[in-house]
């Protein structure tokens, strides 16, 4: 039976989470993730905050509780397996020799998915695409021209992402739509030309849209 949860918390909004999710933390023996991840769950036990930093130190202690027999929740902003920590926590677990079966993942709603909503695009129909901790974006050279929309989680910043395309030859007036912190009270979603994101100030919360148009 599962005792290791990976706890999707969707863009970010109490609106997104899921009543599983609420149930899963409420019944935790533990629950660690960022400080703006556990504030908004209203009914929560022990709590242990995680940050960049300490956050492969943080994930190895989850195992670890897992292994001791507690029942322990990660907490992953959007969805656990889209540039979650499924993925680092699945290879703590295979380094300690935790059986992957004891762990169960809650899956949420992505920022991606909220982004293709708010701008009414079907995102089967369109380029999936996160460069978080990659510092090699090549990839999106390859796929922009295909006629479809890419939704992009960016790997620093919007800023660098369209000074990358535009260094390399991406038209300064294609269509782009920037979706800064979804579901937050100040959500932002502006549609604009690349040339204009260089010239404007947005926070790492974003996902950016790129159109095959021009603006």
């Amino acid at each position: 039976m599962p005792n290791l949860f990976i706890v999707g918390i969707g863009p970010g909004s109490k609106d997104y989470l899921t009543q599983k999710a609420i149930n899963t933390v409420k019944n935790a023996d533990v629950t660690i993730g960022s400080w703006r991840a556990i504030d908004i769950f209203d009914d929560v036990g022990k709590t242990i905050g995680l940050n960049v930093k300490d956050l492969q130190e943080k994930l190895e202690l989850a195992v670890d509780l897992a292994i001791d027999g507690k029942e322990v929740c990660v907490l992953s902003t959007g969805d656990p397996g889209f540039s979650g920590v499924l993925k680092t926590i699945l290879k703590i677990a295979k380094e300690k020799e935790f059986n992957e079966e004891n762990i169960e993942v809650i899956p949420a709603v992505s920022s991606l998915q909220l982004a293709a909503a708010k701008n009414r695009i079907s995102w089967d129909e369109a380029n999936i695409m996160t460069f978080h901790g990659r510092e090699n974006i090549e990839d999106i050279l390859t796929v922009i021209n295909n006629g479809q929309p890419t939704i992009a989680l960016p790997s620093k910043s919007v800023k660098d992402m369209a000074r990358f395309l535009l260094d390399n030859g991406v038209d300064e007036n294609r269509k782009v739509t920037i979706c800064e912190r979804l579901s937050y009270p100040e959500e932002k979603i502006v549609t604009t030309s690349l040339k204009e994101v260089i010239n404007s100030e947005f926070s790492y919360m974003c996902v950016m849209i790129i159109y095959f148009d021009k603006y």
